[in-house]
């Protein structure tokens, strides 16, 4: 695949995009300003790039995937754990749009500024990249949506209280995907979805 727009009809073609404000996000956020390097022939197949410091842009299908799973919204408050290049907070800002924001954490200080510089390429004022705390996520805040892309080792149950009444969680757990709503009574209840792999969740 030589282009961004090649690599959305595939993703399309193989089910991991359909929803309408998802692919029109994919078209508009270029993958090719989140690498190092432009020019590299790889930058649109569909698996995982480095991006220094063990860390990687994560697969175009699995970054699709995770966001139908998350079904942001315009007007939402969406939190972005594990930020790294910016990719992800970057299609989050694009649909969640000028009415809504988005925050975007990261812990690796040099992937903060790479993220910061990456994102400033496309002037979102409703999107920016903070450095994690020793808290994960971001303490006393409410979303109406988090999208976690690292993996933890069992579920982190402090995100539970950052998510608001009826707002959806999307996190890799071990090896799995566990796509979660937050019910009126304050649980969360969902699905698992089988056979992933991500760099670990370090908090």
């Amino acid at each position: 695949m030589n282009s961004n727009s090649e690599m959305v009809d595939y993703l399309i073609d193989v089910g991991a995009l359909h929803s309408s404000d998802i692919i029109e996000a994919f078209r508009n956020v270029d993958r090719a300003d989140f690498v190092h390097d432009r020019s590299v022939e790889d930058i649109y197949e569909d698996y995982p790039l480095g991006i220094g410091l063990g860390q990687t842009i994560s697969q175009p299908r699995t970054v699709a995937m995770m966001l139908e799973m998350l079904s942001p919204k315009e007007g939402q408050k969406i939190l972005d754990i594990g930020s790294g290049s910016g990719w992800t907070t970057a299609l989050l800002a694009y649909i969640a749009g000028e009415s809504g924001s988005v925050i975007g954490v990261e812990r690796v200080a040099e992937l903060v500024r790479f993220g910061r510089k990456n994102l400033e390429k496309y002037n979102f004022k409703n999107a920016k990249i903070m450095e994690a705390s020793d808290e994960l996520g971001v303490e006393g805040e409410k979303f109406d949506r988090i999208l976690v892309s690292a993996a933890a080792e069992e579920f982190p149950h402090e995100l539970k209280n950052q998510l608001k009444i009826g707002g959806k969680i999307v996190i890799p757990v071990q090896n799995s995907i566990y796509e979660m709503t937050k019910d009126e009574n304050g649980e969360l209840d969902g699905v698992e979805h089988y056979g992933f792999t991500f760099v670990p969740l370090i908090y």
